[in-house]
């Protein structure tokens, strides 16, 4: 999947160039599993009311066998000059587009989950003229090595990315993402402060806790009622990923449509202002995503965040980011009075705008607008 070339970059650091090249192989026995699928039977009830409806991810499905085409979006992936590097022991790999404007800002993009770089397809032409742009895949996502042991935190990860950001010559840069890359963003901040003029994430910088509560008025309490009620809806991935992931890998790495069902799933519901996620999300890049995951038999190797994340939070429950003072930050989606005040105990919020449109996914489902945001942000910082 790479070509035998190396790259030597500024601190004399082995990378060496990289090239998605899928066997043809490996696409017939896509096709030829998603056309012996054995479907099971509609369950009674409304919608999505049981899950991903029957009759929407057999048309999903039919489409990934028969029109979709991966070879036209591998060619467009390799379009983005990509490499591979060991950092930690383990391979990472990772996008590099820089900027025609040599002057231009480094900025450190981390995807989320159950995502991968393919989440920033259509925002790089939206963000290459102004930043020169880095893209790691996280480990154990794609075409980057796995953690091979238990205990790999977002620390790590951070760590990871401010020796990649060093070995590409990159002194000062920015630090954007969504979802688990709104965790490591920050992170990227508390490891190497000197070298990071700012933090940009998209969905927030964490939700209340239980320990929250007693410094609530009322106003805030209704609103954190309203909150849980959100976060009990739908698959709780956290406790199902840290309870039992390697028993569901199973099926995600056998059965193109059980893993197109559980992405399917999650994209729905991180869609919660769509009926479908199609609606919001070109579902070529919902396939594009869900073909990166089969070919590299990711689902299993993903889902450290939420085992490791959750075990090694305080008393074993789930954890939100860790906010950090040491650079400023900003926020895409903005929100509550509430959520502000809690992200300015722990962040030096400076750019908290309201009315941005999207879900979840932003970068995805709103390229241009999150574009223009992150330039607005990073701009306000470098005046």
């Amino acid at each position: 999947m790479c070509q035998n070339l190396t790259y030597w970059g500024p601190s004399v650091v082995r990378m060496t160039p990289f090239r998605i090249d899928i066997p043809q192989a490996d696409l017939d026995d896509l096709r030829d599993r998603l056309t012996r699928t054995r479907w099971p039977r509609q369950l009674p009830g409304d919608g999505w009311s049981r899950g991903v409806p029957l009759d929407y991810l057999r048309d999903l499905a039919g489409h990934w066998a028969t029109t979709y085409d991966w070879r036209a979006h591998e060619a467009r992936l390799n379009g983005f000059p990509q490499f591979t590097t060991e950092i930690d022991g383990l391979t990472v790999h990772f996008l590099h587009v820089r900027s025609g404007n040599a002057a231009a800002l480094p900025l450190l993009l981390t995807h989320g989950w159950p995502n991968s770089f393919v989440e920033f397809t259509d925002l790089i032409g939206e963000l290459g003229a102004d930043f020169h742009l880095v893209i790691p895949s996280v480990p154990g996502f794609g075409f980057s090595q796995a953690p091979t042991g238990t205990g790999f935190t977002v620390d790590r990860v951070a760590r990871m990315w401010a020796e990649l950001m060093a070995r590409l010559g990159y002194d000062r840069y920015g630090t954007q993402g969504g979802d688990l890359g709104a965790y490591v963003a920050p992170a990227v901040a508390r490891i190497a402060p000197e070298h990071v003029v700012g933090v940009h994430v998209d969905g927030g910088f964490g939700f209340p806790t239980e320990a929250d509560v007693p410094g609530m008025d009322d106003a805030e309490r209704a609103e954190w009622d309203q909150m849980r009620q959100w976060m009990s809806g739908g698959v709780d991935h956290h406790a199902l990923l840290r309870a039992a992931p390697q028993t569901f890998a199973y099926a995600w790495t056998d059965s193109p449509v059980a893993l197109l069902a559980w992405l399917t799933q999650k994209f729905k519901e991180f869609a919660f202002m769509a009926e479908t996620p199609d609606q919001v999300i070109d579902r070529d890049l919902m396939l594009t995503n869900a073909s990166l995951w089969w070919f590299t038999g990711t689902a299993g190797s993903s889902s450290w965040p939420m085992y490791d994340l959750l075990t090694l939070a305080p008393g074993g429950g789930f954890a939100w980011p860790q906010g950090q003072k040491n650079v400023p930050s900003g926020q895409y989606g903005g929100g509550s009075a509430l959520m502000r005040r809690l992200a300015e105990r722990d962040n030096d919020i400076v750019h908290w705008p309201e009315g941005n449109p999207g879900n979840h996914f932003v970068a995805m489902e709103q390229p241009a607008a999150h574009a223009a945001d992150i330039r607005t942000f990073f701009s306000g910082l470098r005046e």
